[in-house]
Order: C-alpha cells, then sequence, then structure tokens
C-alpha cells in the first residue's frame, strides 16, 4: 500500500470506530474519479524511461497521421494535429488504461467528413456536442445502451468504412482531380479518368505503399532483445525497432525531401499539401453560429443540420474507444472501468473543441504502437501531446512539401487492418445467421452511415426478440407429456408457449394432463401469468391437468402474489408424474407455502 494510504489510515483516532475503513472507500472513490492517483504515487525511474520511448513512439505516428485524417475529415491538415494532443494530457489523469492513446482516427474522420460538410465550424462544435453527451453517459452510467450494438454490426460498419475510406484515397494516391466524396459517384468517377492518372503521383503513392508494406513486415518479425546479445546486435536491433515504428514519419519525410528536391528544380509533379496554418491553435469557445455568403447560421440550424451525426458520433466514438481499452486491457491482464473512459473521451471532445479539435477517440493501430513500446503509465501520452505541439509550433512551414499521394499511403496502410475478412468465416462456423446484420450494415453504410448502424441494430434486435418470442420448446413423450422452454419466458413468448401445450396435449384425443418444467425459467411478466391462468382454465374445462415442477424463488413470488386457482407446483419431475398418474388417490393443491418446500418458503419470507 502506497505511504499516503497508510498515513491516511494512522491519522485517525483510535475512537472512531469504522472511521480508517470510511477513508479508504473514500479514498477508492476518489482514486476510480482521478485513475492518477492510483499510479502516480510508485512512479519510478524506469516507468519513465519506458513511458518517454512510447511516447516518442507515438508521437512519430500520430503526427502524419493526423495531417492525413484531415484530408479524410474533408478539412485543412492542420485540424488534424489540432485534434491530436488534448486526449494525450486529458487521459494522463483520468484514463484507465496504460496503452489507450485519443486522438483523431479513420473511422471517426470520416463519419466527420459525412456530417458536417467540410466546414471546419461545424466539426469544431461536433466535437463539443459530442463530449457533452458523452459525459452524460458516464454520469447517468448509460454505457450499457452500446451493448445494443452487435459485434456483426460494428465489424460491419468497420468494413464499409475500411472501403470508403481506402477508396476514397486512391484519387490522391493516382493524382486524380475533381472526384466527389459521394462513394458511388466517387468510384464512377476515378474508372472514368483513369486516363488522367498523373505519373509523378502514381508512382511516389506506390513506392510509398511498398515502403510502409515493407517496413511493416520487418516490424512484425524483428525478434525481440534479449539481454544475453551482444551490445552491437542489440543497438542493431533497436535502430530496426525504431525505423519500422516511425515508418510513418520516415516515409512521409522521404516523400517530402524528393517533392522539395523537384521544387528546387523548378518542376513539381506531385500535388503537395500545401499551405498549412503555423502556431498553436487559439483557445475559444466552439463556434455556435457560422456566417457563409447567404447569412448566418444559427445554433439550432446547425444542429438541425448535423441531424444523426449527434448520435451516431458520439455513439462510434465510445464504441472504437472502449473496444480498444478493453483489448488491450485483456492483452495486459488488467481491468478498464468503461463509465470512466466516457467520462475520459467526453471530457477530451469538450475540451478537444476549445482547441479547434473535432471529434476523437481512441485509435487501434497507435494503442498498438504504445503497447509495443512498453508503456507503462498513461504518463506516455504526455511526451505524444508535447511533439505534437512542438511540430504545430515549429514544423508546419515544412508540411507545405509533403505530397498527397504519400499521405494517401499512410491512409490506405492504417485502413487496410480493418477490413476484416476472417469474421466471415468465424461467424460462418459459429452462428451463420449473425452474416445478416453484418451484411445489412456493410451493404447500407454505403448509402447513409446511420441508416448501415441502425438497420444492423435493428436486424440484431428482431433476432434477439424472436428467440424471446419463440423459445425452443424440448416435448417429451412418456407416461405424461412433459414440455421444457429452452429459455425464459416473456410476454411475447406467451402465445407460442399457449399454441404449444394446446396442441400438444388438449388436442389429443383423449386431452392429455402436461407437466411444464420451468427450470430454466428466472422469472415471468403479468402477461406471463395472465397466460398460464388461462391455460390452467382450458386444461380444467377439458378435465385434464397441467402441473409446474421447477419453478424458481423468483417466480414462486409472482405466482403467490397473482393467487392463481388449481395450479400444481412439485419440487421433482418425479413427483408430478406420479401424481398425475394417480389422480384419483392425490388431490390437487394451490400454490401457497403449505405446497412450497420449506427452504424456499425461507427464501420467499427473507
Amino acid at each position: 500500500m502506497p505511504s499516503s494510504v497508510k498515513a491516511l489510515g494512522q491519522a485517525r483516532p483510535s475512537g472512531a470506530g469504522m472511521a480508517p475503513q470510511t477513508r479508504c472507500c473514500s479514498l477508492a472513490a476518489v482514486q476510480r474519479r482521478l485513475p492518477i492517483l492510483a499510479w502516480l504515487p510508485d512512479y519510478s525511474l524506469r516507468w519513465l524511461k519506458m513511458d518517454l520511448v512510447a511516447g516518442l513512439s507515438v508521437g512519430l505516428t500520430v503526427v502524419p497521421q493526423a495531417l492525413a485524417y484531415a484530408e479524410v475529415a474533408g478539412l485543412p491538415p492542420q485540424y488534424g494535429l489540432y485534434s491530436a494532443f488534448m486526449g494525450c494530457f486529458v487521459y494522463f489523469f483520468l484514463g484507465t488504461s496504460r496503452d489507450v492513446t485519443l486522438g483523431p482516427t479513420a473511422i471517426m474522420s470520416l463519419l466527420v467528413s459525412f456530417y458536417t460538410f467540410h466546414e471546419p465550424a461545424y466539426a469544431v462544435l461536433l466535437a463539443f456536442l459530442s463530449g457533452c453527451i458523452q459525459l452524460a453517459m458516464g454520469f447517468l452510467h448509460l454505457g450499457f445502451l452500446l451493448d445494443f450494438i452487435s459485434y456483426p454490426v460494428i465489424k460491419g460498419f468497420t468494413s464499409a468504412a475500411t472501403v470508403t475510406i481506402g477508396f476514397g484515397q486512391i484519387k490522391n494516391l493516382l493524382g486524380l482531380q475533381d472526384i466527389p466524396r459521394q462513394f458511388f459517384l466517387q468510384v464512377y468517377q476515378t474508372f472514368r479518368k483513369v486516363g488522367e492518372i498523373r505519373a509523378g503521383d502514381a508512382v511516389l503513392g506506390l513506392v510509398c505503399v511498398l515502403l510502409l508494406l515493407v517496413l511493416k513486415l520487418m516490424r512484425d518479425h524483428v525478434p525481440p532483445v534479449h539481454p544475453e546479445m551482444p551490445p552491437g546486435v542489440r543497438l542493431s536491433h533497436g535502430l530496426v525497432w525504431t525505423a519500422t515504428t516511425a515508418r510513418n514519419a520516415l516515409v512521409v519525410s522521404f516523400a517530402a525531401l524528393v517533392a522539395y528536391s523537384f521544387e528546387v528544380t523548378g518542376y513539381q509533379p506531385f500535388i503537395l499539401t500545401g499551405q498549412t496554418a503555423e502556431g498553436l491553435p487559439p483557445v475559444r469557445i466552439p463556434p455556435f453560429s457560422v456566417t457563409t455568403a447567404n447569412g448566418t447560421v444559427s445554433f439550432a440550424e446547425m444542429v438541425q443540420d448535423m441531424g444523426a451525426g449527434l448520435a451516431v458520433v458520439p455513439l462510434m466514438g465510445l464504441l472504437e474507444s472502449i473496444a480498444v481499452a478493453k483489448s488491450f486491457a485483456s492483452q495486459g491482464g488488467y481491468r478498464v472501468d468503461s463509465n470512466q473512459e466516457l467520462l475520459a473521451i467526453g471530457l477530451t471532445n469538450v475540451l478537444g473543441s476549445l482547441v479547434s479539435s473535432y471529434p476523437v477517440t481512441g485509435s487501434f493501430g497507435r494503442t498498438a504502437v504504445n503497447a509495443q513500446s512498453g508503456v507503462c503509465t498513461p504518463a506516455g501520452g504526455l511526451v505524444t501531446g508535447v511533439l505534437v505541439l512542438l511540430s504545430l509550433n515549429y514544423l508546419t512551414s515544412l508540411f507545405y512539401y509533403i505530397p498527397k499521394s504519400a499521405l494517401a499511403a499512410v491512409i490506405i496502410m492504417a485502413v487496410a487492418p480493418l477490413f476484416d475478412t476472417r469474421v466471415f468465416g468465424t461467424l460462418w462456423r459459429v452462428k451463420r445467421l449473425d452474416l445478416l446484420p453484418l451484411c445489412v450494415t456493410f451493404l447500407f453504410c454505403f448509402w447513409e452511415v446511420q441508416y448501415g448502424i441502425l438497420a444492423g441494430t435493428l436486424v440484431s434486435v428482431l433476432i434477439l426478440l424472436h428467440s424471446v418470442a419463440r423459445p425452443k420448446m424440448q416435448v417429451s413423450e412418456g407416461p405424461v407429456l412433459v414440455l421444457q422452454p429452452a429459455s425464459g419466458l416473456h410476454f411475447p413468448a406467451v402465445e407460442a408457449l399457449r399454441e404449444a401445450i394446446i396442441t400438444q396435449a388438449l388436442e389429443a384425443s383423449p386431452p392429455r394432463s402436461a407437466i411444464l418444467e420451468c427450470s430454466h425459467v428466472c422469472s415471468v411478466d403479468s402477461t406471463v401469468v395472465l397466460g398460464l391462468e388461462e391455460l390452467l382454465e382450458d386444461f380444467h374445462r377439458r378435465g385434464a391437468t397441467l402441473a409446474l415442477v421447477g419453478l424458481q424463488v423468483p417466480v414462486l413470488r409472482v405466482l403467490l402474489s397473482a393467487d392463481l386457482k388449481g395450479v400444481q407446483y412439485f419440487s421433482t419431475l418425479e413427483e408430478a408424474e406420479k401424481s398425475l398418474l394417480q389422480e384419483s388417490g392425490t388431490q390437487p393443491y394451490n400454490v401457497g407455502e403449505d405446497s412450497v418446500p420449506e427452504h424456499k418458503v425461507a427464501l420467499l419470507k427473507a
């Protein structure tokens, strides 16, 4: 236990009773809200070295990616950098994962492009409103709403986004101009203008893709460094690791140097990024109105223009960030607090909007770099944030010479791993019906993102409701008919249950008594109770008996409250079968405390 915690415990007078325990609980509550207090007292020099290396590695990755993702978002390049540093500082205090890095991502940039019409004012306001929504969800513990978006829907959306983003960069990779951003028009115009490909951009772009691919393969196959290796071997391993980890920065720098060399000769075969605003972003409140050539657009009109984006962007941001955090937490053997993550990303977007950031989330690629670099705490993010601020203040003039084809190569290589072809085989083996929401989401997202997510979620919910409304029924034919629902009973299932029992028991000639084995039923509602009451009346009119077996305590509570007439309860199936076979010698009895086993009566009275 840290000494500070011990001191707090020893400071209380001995007669304070439970006061030390109360103090420890209060400290734990504060640490949940400010996770930095949990690890900062134990921070060591070794951790500092590891965090410094990881922060530099992520910083060299995020700067070129931020410039590229601004292109995806349809914003000037500096907005990518404006969005890349606030999450580093906020997550230092509030994050519960040592690996996660918050900042611009390909998918979030695509959503921003779709809902903000390439207008910086809309993008910044969307960041502010998304952050407010995320903060509200965190404070109200509404993270469970994300559970309604199933794994197939998420995979369908990310796969469609990967295709959209990747194909959207083909125009920059090949130097094509005047290509619309709408996906289907983009595909049509790209193929239509194949003859207008610029040789310089195409060659440089393909070379950059090849270099990134080679460096990535080298990074994946670099053997781990062992202490027994000679110093020269360890040094060479370190150099290879550094070069392959910072491959984005190296390739973009190489391309910029090539473009500058041509600029000096007076001939420029590449389309360049162009002028980037210099200096740090000003701190100011988000724009709640915007002035255009046609007049002033009010806050209400801006909100109306963004429409479904106010739901899609914050939800997808939370999904992406929490999925990344949980994935790396499971690999690292620690746990993350989902509601705390909601607060961290929400506050990042709110504060980021004050420095002209667009909505951000957790980045899988940069988080992987962070983890592979051996990061120990969220302090690594401070180094990354400082590196981004230094780039904004001193390097923006150099960004002018970065060819767009090089940035397109960075984006294509960053999003390619998001298209997971293995998921189709996995779902085919596990549950083929789950391919339906995946395919629906995938196809609809090419039309409208929100329609894709909504349609996929609706299909997933319908599949879930169908299993609730039509639970599988195991029927055992023997001396007495036994029906066993394979899952719980809820109001949509009443008619299916009633039809199954009547068909199997009462429509037989002569009508048969039946046993409803309820060991898998953990709860019932009023509609189910009314359905059971009608069934009991049907059996009574036909001169047959319906008995219930294996009722759990919560179900017994409901039945006792409903005061059903004529219902018979038995603890075991053998007792029920014996009673129904010897009806003349065994009198039916109503559910009541006398008919319930003593241990269950005690539970009911508890």
